[in-house]
Order: structure tokens, then C-alpha cells, then sequence
């Protein structure tokens, strides 16, 4: 799988120069985003460095409402999951807090915040479940999220929908309302193509076919030749 060049992105504002660093991992469903935000978060603190691993839904109050909508706790009265366009907001929402509550204070103390996903997930899921095509939706979850504080470094695992899949089953785990494989098939497009959709901002692929030490490994050098980090 090629890699892809890491892109400069936009300079953050002058409030938050100085401080902490905002890295977010994403990937379709079983790319490993949790494993290796992990991975990643532990590697760093071995370096001494201050770290805060956080995920998207987030563990506040609306992530949680999220999160069981996911998992099918929450259904509308007719047993249906809510539409595409209300889980946007739903995500919004919870984004707000999440930058609010823990992403911004952590930043503010030096900390490099780790995020197992971020507004790069709502582009693409809720713009795939809108099956309009993508354009008008993609527009609308982007003005969605115009006040979202900019990663300083989006890092994609590449995965083919097959792989992932595999994994998928092999965790277990009930199934999620985005986990249909042919949901995953579009989304594994989406994410190869996510530099056009998010153009200011740096964003690195990652082939994540491999072990998770191999996968870790390059992660780990794409976020140092990316932040340049004074790392080993």
C-alpha cells in the first residue's frame, strides 16, 4: 500500500502555540484506532512526555448518550436508530464538549492529547449513511464543525474493509449500526481520500496491514517526522 506523503497544515492559532500537541487517530471500523492511540499514548510517556489518551464519543455525558445509541440501548420508539443527520449533531455536540472539558485543559498544561477519532469520523460516517452521495451532507457535518479545534496531526490507518472485518469478528464484540461491511467498504474510500475532504489540515497515512508493533512503528515515525519530536 503507498504511503502518503504528511501534508503541512494550518498553523494554529497564536492562543495555542506554546502548549501541548493534538494528534488523532482514525480508520474505518477494526483498523486498530484504539489499540494504537494506546500504543502510541505509552510510547510517549516512556520519553517522559505528558500524555492524555481520549477517544471520540467522548466519556462525557452526551459521548455517553452516543455511545448507547451505538451499541443499540437507545432506539427512537419505533426501534429504529436515529437518522444520519441527528447523529451529526449528536457527534457536534459532543465534539464541543469534548474540546471544552478535557481536549483544551490538557493542551493548556503542555500535554500531547491523543484522540481515537475525531470530526474526521463524522465527515465520514454520517456522510456515507446520508446516501446522498456524500457532497451536500459532507458540507453540512463540516459547517457542523467549523468551531472544532484543528488537530496538529491526523494520522489514517489504511486497512482494506476484509481485513478489518476479520478483526472485527474476532473481538466479539456486539455488533455497532455502522459496522455492515458494505457501510466499511465506503468508508475504507472515504478515508484514502480524506486530504481533499479536510484540505488545511496534515493528515499521514499509515498502512495499518501487520502486526500491532509494526503498525505502531510506523505511526510513531510518521508523528516525528510530522511534529518533529526530539524523540528516539
Amino acid at each position: 500500500m503507498e504511503k502518503k506523503p504528511c501534508r503541512p497544515g494550518r498553523q494554529r492559532s497564536e492562543s495555542l502555540r506554546g502548549r501541548g500537541k493534538f494528534v488523532v487517530i482514525e480508520g474505518i471500523d477494526g483498523a486498530g484506532t484504539t489499540t494504537q492511540a494506546a500504543r502510541l499514548g505509552e510510547r510517549l510517556r516512556s520519553h517522559q512526555e505528558l500524555v492524555r489518551v481520549t477517544r471520540e464519543p467522548s466519556d462525557g455525558p452526551i459521548g455517553t448518550l452516543v455511545r448507547q445509541v451505538l451499541t443499540g440501548r437507545i432506539v427512537s420508539p419505533d426501534g429504529r436508530a436515529p437518522g444520519w443527520a441527528t447523529m451529526a449533531l449528536l457527534f457536534a455536540a459532543d465534539r464541543m464538549d469534548h474540546v471544552e472539558a478535557e481536549i483544551e485543559p490538557a493542551l493548556a498544561s503542555g500535554a500531547i492529547v491523543i484522540s481515537d477519532r475525531y470530526d474526521a469520523s463524522s465527515l465520514g460516517y454520517q456522510s456515507v449513511m446520508s446516501g446522498k452521495g456524500g457532497k451536500e451532507a459532507i458540507e453540512w457535518i463540516r459547517s457542523l464543525n467549523r468551531h472544532a479545534l484543528r488537530p496538529d496531526l491526523t494520522i489514517v490507518l489504511d486497512v482494506d474493509a476484509d481485513v478489518a472485518a476479520l478483526r472485527r469478528e474476532s473481538r466479539g464484540d456486539a455488533v455497532q449500526i455502522y459496522e455492515q461491511n458494505e457501510v466499511q467498504r465506503a468508508l475504507v474510500a472515504f478515508y484514502r481520500d480524506l486530504d481533499r475532504h479536510l484540505p488545511i489540515d496534515r493528515i499521514a497515512h499509515v498502512d495499518a496491514v501487520g502486526s500491532v508493533d509494526d503498525v505502531h512503528a510506523r505511526i510513531f515515525a510518521a508523528y516525528a517526522s510530522a511534529l518533529t519530536a526530539p524523540l528516539p
